[in-house]
């Protein structure tokens, strides 16, 4: 299944906002706010999975539990999205409700478009994530590197520091 934008009235003042979902809830998320009538974009990228017996090319969610929502009115709008199953909140940027640019959104777009697959995302070191997943879920830690599938945080609790190793799919920037 291909994630595109489903298209609705085009509203000029319109922002693109990030929607933080549950865990592997992004394409669920995805059609459920598409049937509300809201405007939608889900990155995805084709990813070769290997099985025991075989290999498949398999379309993978490229922001791991984030989706992009177009509301053309904010505050009339965000209770509804809020109430969606799977949603858990939408993403701050310095106090505020992250607003995403409309050239970013097609830049996105173009940039997935010419490369179909082996796109990845990193963390950079010394950014602030949330963990997601696991035992360590909730905590927030900072990224000191990270290795093909894991990424090395540094989390301060008590006065003391702890590094955990956590795969990449189970945390998120906070």
């Amino acid at each position: 299944m291909v994630m595109a934008t489903v298209m609705v009235k085009k509203h000029k003042d319109s922002v693109w906002y990030v929607l933080y979902t549950k865990s592997k809830n992004e394409k669920k998320v995805f059609e459920k706010l598409c049937l509300k009538g809201y405007e939608c974009y889900c990155p995805t990228h084709k990813v070769l999975k290997q099985w025991s017996d075989r290999n498949k090319w398999v379309e993978e969610v490229l922001f791991k539990s984030y989706i992009f929502v177009k509301l053309p009115e904010f505050e009339q709008s965000k209770i509804d999205v809020l109430q969606t199953s799977g949603v858990v909140r939408f993403l701050f940027w310095l106090g505020k409700v992250a607003e995403v640019k409309c050239e970013e959104i097609l830049a996105i777009k173009r940039f997935l478009g010419e490369h179909h697959s082996n796109v990845k995302v990193d963390f950079i070191s010394g950014s602030n994530v949330e963990i997601n997943h696991g035992v360590l879920k909730g905590i927030n830690g900072v990224v000191d590197y990270q290795t093909e599938k894991d990424v090395v945080l540094k989390i301060e609790k008590l006065g003391m520091s702890l590094v955990a190793r956590v795969p990449k799919q189970h945390i998120s920037p906070s």
